[in-house]
């Protein structure tokens, strides 16, 4: 059985004080909760503070980006190294907005995924199809080659730590969300995809949906047997909202 794992990324959100403050308040709702692993992806200047103020709780915090370098002449940018001295224990990678805003690609994927794994980094490795994409009926043609060339060369043991986020683009933000059944196809692609990657890895790797998951449709998502958690964004800002989507069995 795969653990599901509820993660929240808060992007460009929150100062140290107000991170601290949601914080506080997550570690005593969540502290009996055994069956789900839970995972808050912090912006950089917060990661420090987060991490210690969640120490002896079952949070786990992670980067929302890295570079491939450990070190040198790249200025601005943040190194795996770094990212695990400040407590993370994941980070991730090619999220959609990465990929549209500053030219993520499938190849600088693949780079900062291995990155993160050779640096005991769990990657997040985020895929996903635009409006344009899914209404031209080519969402399968870019699923995998997003997963084909941005997981590529991992060898089985790192394959099997790696997490999938399906994030449909068109359904970030928006308010709108795939049904069940349509996230569950794509995740079940995905699946047979990675298993002719990684076939002994595959059913040890976690796949999530990102795409406006709120406390109204993450109950039925989490049914779906390819859906081991949620890949959150707004709905992970508030205590209150985050953890009923953490206690979502409940």
């Amino acid at each position: 059985m795969r653990k599901p794992l509820m993660a929240g990324n808060w992007k460009m959100n929150k100062t140290i004080s107000e991170a601290v403050s949601v914080i506080k308040a997550l570690k005593s709702a969540f502290a009996d909760v055994e069956d789900v692993e839970i995972l808050l992806c912090p912006t950089f200047t917060t990661l420090y503070a987060v991490s210690n103020e969640v120490k002896d709780s079952n949070i786990n915090i992670g980067a929302q980006n890295l570079f491939w370098e450990t070190k040198g002449a790249f200025t601005g940018e943040i190194s795996p190294v770094m990212i695990k001295d400040a407590g993370c224990s994941y980070v991730l990678v090619g999220h959609s907005e990465r990929r549209q805003y500053f030219g993520e690609t499938d190849e600088t994927v693949n780079k900062k995924t291995r990155a993160a794994l050779v640096n005991g980094l769990g990657p997040v490795v985020c895929i996903g199809e635009t409006l344009k994409e899914r209404e031209d009926g080519v969402t399968f043609k870019v699923i995998e080659k997003q997963i084909r060339e941005g997981l590529a060369g991992l060898a089985t043991e790192q394959a099997a730590l790696v997490v999938i986020a399906y994030e449909p683009v068109w359904a970030i933000g928006t308010g709108k969300t795939a049904t069940p059944d349509q996230a569950q196809e794509v995740h079940a692609f995905i699946r047979k995809v990675y298993a002719q990657m990684y076939k002994d890895a595959v059913d040890k790797v976690r796949i999530l949906y990102g795409g406006s998951v709120n406390s109204g449709n993450v109950s039925d998502l989490m049914k779906k047997p390819d859906i081991d958690g949620g890949l959150v964004g707004g709905a992970s800002l508030e205590a209150e909202s985050f953890i009923k989507l953490v206690k979502y069995f409940k």
